[in-house]
């Protein structure tokens, strides 16, 4: 398969070891679903004439293979074309379009270094990202972005929600390339109007499915814009784990709506802890919602579309003439 652009060898090995893992690191062999599952994916992949995108989303929903998932988030997030018999031209411009861009922000990478590293600190167990590579690509990257978009202002969010790329791709341009399609659907979902508007419908939704869950929470006090809007802005990325935060993703690149489905894997998740939730103070509740566990996502996604159901057939009932 045709290689993306070479970047400088400099920026080119920084990105490629920002996410490789320990020397130690065991290596086990998939199980067979996932054997069949790579399989799928390389069938689709390895297209010399255009790559079936409407297959790629299929086979995202159950998950990508850890070693592909970049290649495949690519094309989810249009940032590849299915039509590759322009393939190269179109990498090679992509990649001096990017060579162009101002990637110093010295106010900026201060506060990204920051950010990155008590990010590092945090997820240092998962083993993820190379503490001493990764740091350059969020800085060079994050700045490129901010540079570019001059509406924008930094925020500490942008840096989880630009991890999910340092560690799946394999250079800073492809790392760039996604998630400035991520960031600019984020920001527009998160414009002020618009999230007010996310929280309190959200909040509808979680008073009605679990009326005492929420009455519990606001008996501990417990600020839920705080928690439901860092939820809501970016795609959980602050709260999971990083290995739940690939597996959701992977689903919401497949779906033409994830901003709109989002909420409901929230509820879900909320359903989910439920129980242990309402045996917690406010202090204990605040740090679990804001550090969520692990999780299988699998369960979390097909429970969220069992409640969108729910949820839309409650307010199809409450609007009928008989309600």
């Amino acid at each position: 398969m045709p290689q993306s652009p070479p970047l400088s060898s400099a920026s080119s090995s920084s990105a490629v070891s920002a996410s490789g893992s320990s020397p130690g690191r065991r290596r086990t062999s998939p199980p067979l679903h996932s054997t069949l599952l790579r399989e799928d994916f390389d069938e689709v992949l390895e297209s010399e004439v255009f790559v079936d995108v409407n297959k790629l989303r299929k086979y995202a929903r159950h998950g990508i293979p850890d070693e592909i998932r970049g290649e495949v988030w690519k094309y989810l997030l249009g940032v590849e074309k299915p039509d590759r018999s322009n393939e190269f031209t179109q990498r090679r411009a992509r990649f001096e379009s990017y060579q162009e861009i101002d990637k110093e922000n010295v106010e900026v990478s201060k506060r990204v270094r920051g950010e990155v590293n008590r990010y590092l600190m945090r997820t240092k167990k998962e083993s993820f990202l190379n503490p001493h590579t990764a740091p350059a690509i969020f800085d060079i990257v994050i700045c490129a972005y901010i540079n570019c978009n001059n509406h924008v202002e930094y925020s500490p969010a942008l840096v989880p929600a630009c991890a999910p790329f340092v560690i799946t791709m394999d250079n800073d341009c492809d790392v760039y390339s996604c998630f400035e399609r991520l960031a600019n659907v984020l920001h527009e979902s998160s414009q002020e109007k618009n999230i007010n508007k996310r929280v309190a419908q959200f909040l509808s939704y979680f008073r009605t499915l679990m009326p005492e869950l929420y009455n519990y929470f606001e008996e501990e006090d417990l600020d839920v814009g705080e928690w439901a809007s860092s939820w809501l802005r970016y795609l959980l990325s602050k709260e999971l784990p990083t290995p739940s935060v690939l597996s959701l993703w992977d689903v919401y690149f497949a779906m033409p709506d994830y901003i709109e489905f989002h909420p409901f894997v929230c509820l879900a998740i909320l359903k989910h802890l439920k129980d242990s939730l309402e045996d917690l103070e406010q202090s204990e509740i605040r740090s679990v919602l804001l550090r969520l566990p692990k999780m299988n996502i699998g369960r979390i996604v097909s429970q969220a579309h069992n409640i969108r159901s729910e949820i839309q057939a409650r307010y199809n009932l409450s609007m009928s003439p008989r309600s």
